[in-house]
């Protein structure tokens, strides 16, 4: 599973500090295809590069998702829920995949009790993602015609396994363009890290890793001040892993939170999934006949906060269906990394598994 094409078009789409969690749309959208036939899964499959059979897909999820949990040293949590319409009936076989594989809760609700509906819903993901992601569902998104809904809700908060010294933090310049600067909040450090260049990139990677070495947040910076464009044309190549060695690293990296809420249809329509938002889906495996249901919009709510001790991330997605321990150290070679200007970030558990993503140029500073 991938997940970096979604990322991609969404940083097409979207100025600014911007933040995604493809897991979290790769998630929901595969519990939709478990519903799906023919082409309308066919297309939700091959767009977001999922397995090529729904059996296979549901195997893959079948094996993650009982790893979100979380220990001691981080706390990892997805969850999935499905609201349908009063009296709208979901077809057995889905509702056993649903509680089997993706672990999905299924609520009976009153859609047509718009702002009722929208509390109940919103207050799930509030508790999912412990407080950190408001208001997904606006009421004015409901009607009489909702039947279905769909969510995965993702929330991860970890300390780095280094962290920054709060004392070493000061405002520095950060280059919004080769000529812009603004004044950020930059933390300061210098330790043993995974570090690459990438000559065909023009760009850095670090991995600086969370406590409990499962999860970590990987930095790409572009060697130069206006290079990030470039480095978004080639999302695939910044995100397969790199070629890490351990280094010791001098790091300045600003302190940053971002939260954005973005529609996903014409994202996912522009990826190939056509024709579930049309009247020929077939959703008919999780409910009714072909072309009574189809989706009418995905929408994803995303929030990150990055500071000296650590990371806490939280999203929701929902488809509405009408140790340094005996380390030796390295040779005397100090790198430095310093993300004084526009970079790309993403936070993945060892399976590469991409949990969120986005890019930090602080455009909208003064």
């Amino acid at each position: 599973m991938k997940g970096r094409e979604n990322t991609r078009e969404v940083l097409k789409e979207n100025e600014g500090n911007f933040l995604i969690s493809p897991f979290s749309i790769q998630t929901v959208l595969a519990l939709t295809q478990s519903g799906a036939k023919d082409e309308t899964a066919l297309e939700i499959r091959n767009s977001l590069h999922l397995p090529n059979t729904t059996k296979s897909t549901e195997a893959i999820y079948s094996i993650i998702l009982p790893k979100f949990k979380g220990n001691e040293q981080y706390a990892l949590h997805t969850a999935n829920k499905i609201y349908v319409k009063n009296s709208y009936p979901l077809k057995e076989e889905f509702k056993t995949i649903a509680a089997n594989v993706y672990q999905a809760a299924i609520e009976s609700i009153d859609f047509a009790q718009k702002d009722e509906s929208a509390n109940t819903i919103n207050s799930w993901v509030e508790k999912q993602t412990e407080n950190k992601i408001h208001g997904l569902i606006d009421p004015k998104n409901l009607d009489e015609e909702t039947r279905v809904i769909l969510i995965n809700a993702l929330y991860f908060k970890g300390k780095w396994t280094t962290p920054f010294e709060t004392f070493a933090t000061s405002k520095k310049d950060f280059y919004k363009t080769a000529k812009e600067v603004v004044q950020v909040d930059t933390m300061h450090n210098t330790d043993l890290y995974n570090y690459y260049e990438s000559a065909e990139l023009n760009a850095k990677f670090l991995e600086l890793p969370y406590q409990g070495n499962d999860v970590s947040m990987v930095i790409v910076l572009p060697n130069e001040k206006e290079g990030l464009s470039s480095l978004e044309n080639e999302i695939e190549k910044v995100f397969t892993a790199p070629r890490f060695t351990h280094e010791r690293v001098s790091v300045s990296l600003p302190k940053f939170a971002v939260e954005n809420k973005v529609q996903l249809k014409t994202l996912l329509e522009n990826l190939g999934i056509k024709t579930a938002f049309s009247e020929n889906a077939d959703l008919s495996g999780l409910a009714g006949k072909k072309g009574e249901l189809v989706i009418s919009d995905v929408i994803q709510k995303a929030f990150i906060n990055v500071t000296e001790t650590g990371t806490e991330a939280a999203a929701a997605t929902a488809v509405i269906g009408v140790d340094r321990i005996g380390i030796v150290l390295p040779p005397r070679i100090l790198y430095e990394f310093y993300a004084d200007h526009p970079f790309l970030f993403y936070i993945k558990v060892k399976e590469n598994i991409i949990l969120f993503s986005g890019r930090i140029n602080f455009s909208s500073l003064k």
